[in-house]
């Protein structure tokens, strides 16, 4: 079953997030993540949607998401969208 992984972010620091954008791509290829959507325009039509940026990537399984985030690739990057954004993340499973 696919599983999704959902980013909601406000950036705080724009030169170390695009440091961050600029690597992240390439380390969940080899866990089949597809980013599907990245930081485009959202409508709220309902409710409140608190971080002005939004990230969908499709990975096969939330098996290979969880692999994905735990990898020693992405551990070496992770710091820098953690020190430029604050926000939100989670894998949530597909139907």
């Amino acid at each position: 079953m696919k599983a999704y992984l959902i980013v909601t972010l406000t950036v705080h620091d724009e030169a170390m997030f695009a440091e961050y954008r600029k690597k992240v791509g390439d380390t969940a290829k080899p866990f089949g993540g597809q980013f599907l959507a990245a930081g485009g325009k959202a409508t709220v039509l309902e409710g409140q949607w608190e971080h002005s940026g939004t990230v969908i990537v499709e990975f096969p399984s939330r098996e290979s998401a969880e692999r994905w985030y735990e990898s020693a690739a992405y551990q070496k990057i992770i710091g820098l969208r953690l020190e430029s954004t604050s926000g939100s993340l989670v894998i949530l499973d597909g139907i």
